[in-house]
């Protein structure tokens, strides 16, 4: 009887594209800027950078030998080349982190689906930062919605990986990284249009290496990890 043809990717931009979408988030549009002038500025700015060339590239390199030689998922591919041993913790360690991220990003991803409800109805027309605050938090507070657009979120998640990785996740991913780095543009120029954007490009980019201390050290290789 014939094996199965595995589904894979069609192309490299798909690859690209995928990689990106589960590695680009609120920890590098939000969080990112903010630890960086924080910390230093540019002195933050190219520690991280050493921690990507260091050890993130040669994990995401390792990651990928992994995946092709052994054709398997995370815990399968440690029993597959190393059968006996007890490396298939380190896949289980992986899953069990990317289920704990999950619960957390299927919660957050649930908020912006409210408020891209909110944006449609124009809830946000004329309301100062504190009123648009505590809207946020009876929001976030509540028993109801949140819950609901996290289940619906998770819904439209499963959906698109029950579609597989060609028709699925190379698929929708392929569609929408290009429209989140199209409104990133966007708003890095709407951001250096604003008054005071140059204070806040020093702010960002100026290397204080005064300040980067132990913390902002550890705040750079956790950044570099995700």
């Amino acid at each position: 009887m014939a094996l199965k043809q595995r589904d894979g990717f069609s192309g490299r931009f798909g690859v690209i594209a995928a990689a990106a979408g589960s590695a680009v988030g609120l920890g590098n549009i939000w969080r990112f800027p903010y630890i960086t002038g924080e910390n230093g500025g540019g002195a933050f700015l190219l520690l991280y950078l050493f921690f990507i060339i260091v050890i993130g590239v040669p994990v995401m390199l390792s990651e990928f030998v992994i995946g092709r030689r052994s054709q398997s998922n995370a815990l399968g591919s440690f029993k597959k080349l190393s059968p006996g041993s007890g490396w298939w913790l380190i896949g289980l360690m992986g899953i069990v982190a990317a289920f704990v991220i999950l619960s957390f990003y299927s919660t957050v991803a649930g908020w912006t689906l409210e408020y891209i409800s909110q944006s449609i109805q124009n809830s946000f027309q004329g309301k100062n930062s504190a009123q648009l605050t505590a809207d946020f938090n009876n929001f976030t507070s509540g028993s109801y919605w949140p819950v609901l657009w996290q289940l619906i979120f998770m819904g439209l998640t499963a959906w698109v990986v029950l579609a597989g990785i060609q028709k699925g996740i190379e698929k929708y991913t392929k569609i929408l990284m290009p429209i989140l780095l199209f409104m990133i543009i966007v708003v890095c120029i709407r951001s250096v249009t604003l008054p005071g954007a140059e204070k806040g490009l020093k702010f960002l980019f100026e290397p204080h290496f005064e300040k980067l201390t132990l913390q902002g050290v550890l705040m750079a290789l956790g950044q570099a990890a995700f």
